[in-house]
């Protein structure tokens, strides 16, 4: 039998991504995966997890000169004091999760008297995310996130998760665009046992290399860590001085290494 054509194939997608809850006849569902696609247009995010940390680095798309910056971050967000995450995708869909996760997170600790499990939170979350691809009159959340955290179980982690619900460990990953070269050195520079200083270079050189800016700058990025300090959970983002020093440490390494 003849394969089906480009139009044909283009038709019969048509016909079943109206609603999230039809399988198409491969077995797909268009709705989640357009839901990806819109993904993959935002601002790059990556982490990267290290012995003594994790960190979350992510490019800021500046739409135009006359916007007012903003005074939070908005693809950096603290979940509880052990757990924070980094977004790509639409801003107002991570805002829905982002309260969702950390009335999850406050739930458990009133329930329980102690942090809430990193991968348990990621889970709840993912669940939610998996709902609106199953019923009908509902649209996949077009966001995917990337979570930092620890635990007294499993120490350090570093999750993802999809518009489709599905989550993985990872040691370092990515989301947004430019996914595929950002993985690709991610797999190249990563190094089981890397220590927080070194993941933060890592982040820095990557971001540079496969960032959409021209020349990145402070302003362009924002990158924060998820450390232990005397026992307790800290959450830091960067100031830009901080990026700066990132930066000329990267373009020293870069030099050196040319030279």
């Amino acid at each position: 039998s003849e394969r089906p054509t480009r139009d044909a194939t283009a038709q019969m997608s048509r016909r079943y991504d109206s609603r999230t809850t039809i399988f198409s006849p491969e077995g797909r569902l268009y709705q989640v995966e357009y839901a990806m696609e819109a993904i993959s247009h935002a601002g790059t995010a990556l982490g990267v997890l290290a012995t003594d940390g994790v960190v979350l680095a992510a490019e800021k798309k500046m739409t135009s000169k006359l916007l007012e910056p903003a005074r939070s971050s908005e693809k950096m967000y603290m979940i509880d004091d052990h757990v924070a995450c980094a977004v790509a995708g639409i801003t107002a869909d991570a805002n829905i999760l982002i309260n969702q996760a950390r009335l999850h997170a406050q739930r458990y600790m009133y329930n329980y008297q102690e942090p809430q499990p990193v991968e348990q939170l990621v889970q709840r979350l993912c669940d939610e995310k998996q709902a609106y691809t199953q019923y009908g009159g509902l649209r996949p959340f077009g966001v995917s996130m990337l979570y930092a955290g620890w635990d007294k179980t499993h120490g350090f982690q570093l999750y993802q998760s999809d518009p489709s619900g599905n989550y993985n460990g990872w040691k370092a990953t990515c989301i947004g665009a430019n996914e595929k070269a950002t993985t690709s050195l991610l797999k190249q520079e990563y190094k089981d046992g890397v220590a927080l200083t070194d993941a933060l270079q890592l982040a820095i050189k990557v971001l540079t290399k496969t960032a959409d800016s021209t020349t990145l700058t402070p302003d362009k990025f924002d990158i924060a860590t998820v450390t232990l300090v005397d026992g307790k959970v800290k959450y830091s983002q960067l100031s830009e001085v901080q990026g700066q020093a990132l930066l000329d440490a990267a373009k020293e390494e870069t030099a050196s290494a040319d030279a």
